[in-house]
């Protein structure tokens, strides 16, 4: 996978020089027309203070850049900002929506997140306005199935609440039963949502000796991945009834919204431990603090929550069955960085009218 990656950035920078080097690109307005080797032809914003230099550097060969400064993210800024722009680099997970175009005006030809996912964008709405949209997905996948690994087995083996054992002087380790947890050998992991995050995840878990994967999608992964990860393709009861680990790696859709409910807690193992580093959405939050609580499933462990930020006073954080994380799933210094480097790509691209590497339709 890392190779992959390596090799997928590595097609990223050549692609990106060839784009920002060739002089013979012309911007055509209503009153001018300039070459990029004559000046910054395009003006660009970046609605993020923290995007990583190098997709900045990237952009500034050949555009005048504008950056929105506060943090959080300022609304009236982002939308006095965006005024005139020629392209955006949404670094943020703030609303991309009518507004925001209605803002930045008809000569609008280019946006890229700097995410995999884009459930904060009105698709339909940048798409009626034929504007190109590119976002990260990918290159993200080493970082986010990592981190799933972690709280996979975090959750499992009951970090946290032994945390909480040290800090409230319970260290009972003279029983022999104490705080004993959930195997990942010989288990069965059930997947739902099954790209290129599950599978990275499915791999890393292949070398704790588990015994199969399941999945549920709409349509079946290759044939080859099913043998290369021993994964089968099975419907949402069969993964809920089967599974002793449940990862949600699906995009938040409305047909995956609140999916996760008492209804689906119901069918799962009470040994099963359920990993969200999807989207909060997903799972009806309330119903899982019940299902936790009366331990109708073992634990949970979080990455993404709803609402985020998730309040310091929400009763999910009053239990000790549940691992709960700040969505941080691609914060690697390295994964960002190429989260940058390929939105700022996508935005030059879309600007000169080529395809972008990483459109997201």
């Amino acid at each position: 996978m890392a190779i992959k990656s390596q090799l997928l950035l590595s097609l990223l920078v050549l692609a990106l020089s060839i784009t920002c080097n060739n002089a013979s690109f012309v911007r055509r307005g209503k009153n001018h027309t300039q070459t990029m080797s004559t000046g910054k032809a395009y003006k660009v914003l970046i609605t993020h203070p923290e995007v990583p230099q190098e997709g900045i550097d990237l952009l500034k060969e050949n555009c005048e850049l504008i950056q929105v400064q506060s943090l959080p993210t300022n609304r009236a800024e982002l939308l006095q900002k965006i005024r005139g722009v020629d392209g955006v680099l949404w670094g943020g997970h703030e609303a991309l929506n009518a507004e925001v175009l209605d803002a930045a005006g008809p000569q609008l030809k280019s946006i890229s997140t700097m995410s995999a996912g884009i459930d904060y964008v009105d698709v339909p709405e940048v798409k009626k306005r034929k504007i190109p949209l590119g976002h990260t997905p990918t290159v993200l996948n080493t970082a986010v199935a990592d981190l799933a690994v972690g709280l996979l087995i975090a959750a499992g083996r009951r970090f946290h609440e032994g945390r909480r054992k040290i800090e409230t002087d319970n260290w009972e380790n003279y029983h022999l039963n104490w705080m004993l947890g959930q195997d990942i050998r010989d288990s069965i992991v059930g997947f739902y949502g099954f790209g290129g995050i599950g599978q990275a995840i499915a791999k890393r878990l292949s070398g704790f000796d588990i015994d199969q994967v399941l999945y549920t999608t709409r349509r079946r992964v290759h044939k080859e991945i099913e043998q290369e990860l021993n994964a089968k393709k099975v419907d949402f009861d069969t993964l809920l009834a089967q599974s002793d680990f449940v990862v949600i790696a699906s995009p938040l859709t409305a047909d995956t919204q609140g999916v996760f409910n008492t209804t689906a807690f119901n069918k799962m193992k009470e040994t099963a431990v359920l990993v969200n580093i999807g989207r909060g959405k997903i799972v009806n939050q309330d119903d899982l603090y019940e299902a936790l609580k009366s331990n109708k499933i073992f634990a949970a462990g979080l990455d993404v929550t709803d609402p985020e930020p998730l309040s310091a006073k929400d009763k999910l954080l009053s239990l000790d069955n549940v691992v709960v994380l700040p969505h941080i799933g691609s914060a690697t210094k390295r994964t960002r960085a190429e989260m940058a480097t390929i939105a700022a790509h996508n935005v030059l691209r879309g600007l000169v009218g080529e395809p972008m590497l990483s459109p997201a339709y």
